[in-house]
This record gives structure tokens, sequence and C-alpha cells, in this order.
């Protein structure tokens, strides 16, 4: 398994993954590819034999004292190994790297998976929004991570692996 920063070369492959995860409100391509060209954003990809199976991103605009996870996405086949929490702190340390304070995102009501992996971070629910993601009728929970906690909580071999897609 190996991460590396996302490019608009991974277009298609992300929005394959990206349809195969969010069947009913998938972002479409246009979206995507703003995001991956945006200067606030920050998209990885996890690799598995040459294959994209995971891919995240970060809205961090620079100089922000907050930063917004947008999504993480793993293949259903390479799920429940560790990707997601290594997608997860690598978004993490670039937005340390940005000098976060900060990070907040929204989780589906219906995906306890997910939330126990943002808990287990140490994300907080600070909030609801009723019938966030449509056209499913779903809760959006709204989490918070304090990160300058998340970084002082971090072990030497955590900070060591940063970064390098181990999990």
């Amino acid at each position: 398994m190996s991460t590396r920063a996302a490019t608009l070369d991974d277009l298609d492959a992300i929005m394959a993954l990206e349809h195969a995860s969010f069947p009913t409100d998938a972002w479409s391509p246009a979206m995507m590819r703003e995001e991956l060209a945006s200067p606030h954003g920050w998209y990885v990809v996890v690799e598995e034999a040459g294959r994209l199976v995971g891919y995240a991103g970060l809205r961090a605009v620079r100089g922000a004292k907050d930063a917004d996870i947008q999504t993480i996405t793993i293949a259903e086949t390479a799920r429940g190994r560790g990707r997601g929490r290594a997608l997860l702190t690598d978004l993490l340390d670039e937005a340390q790297r940005r000098g976060v304070h900060d990070v907040f995102l929204e989780v589906r009501a219906d995906n306890p998976v997910a939330q126990g992996l943002y808990a287990s971070e140490g994300f907080a629910e600070v909030g609801r929004r009723p019938r966030y993601y449509q056209p499913d009728d779903v809760d959006a929970i709204v989490m918070q991570l304090d990160l300058r906690a998340w970084v002082a909580r971090r072990t030497p071999d955590d900070a060591a692996t940063a970064g390098k897609g181990w999990c």
C-alpha cells in the first residue's frame, strides 16, 4: 500500500470509487476536478497493486485557523485494514503544516464505522444538520477536532510514520 498526493490524472479512478461509495449523492466530475485543482484543497490517494483503493480530501485555506475534511473513501474490498485511518492522519498532518487549530467534518448519522474512527482520533460531535444527505434524508453529524490537542497526544512512533501511508 502506498499513499501519495492526488493529481488530475486520478480523476477517473476517483470518480469510479466516488460513484461506487456514494451512489445516491456522488460529487460530479466537475466538482471533484475543482477540488483537486484548488490551492485550498489537499487530496491524497491510496493505491494497492497499481489500483486506486481510496482517497481523501482536506479544504484548508492558507492562513485560516480552521479546516474541513471534505471526504474519505475506501473501496469496499479494502476496508477494515487501517487505510481510512492512514488517510485521515495524512489530512490532519497537512492541516497542522498549514497552521490549522480546528478541523471540522460532517459524517452520515447512519455510518457508525466512520463515526467511530473520527471519535477514536479525538473528534467530538458539535452539532447536527437534519436531512443533510439527499436524496436519502440522512442527518449529518458535525464533528470538530482540536488539532493542537491531537498533535500533543501523538507518540513519537505516530509522528515517525506520519505521511508514509503506514497502517
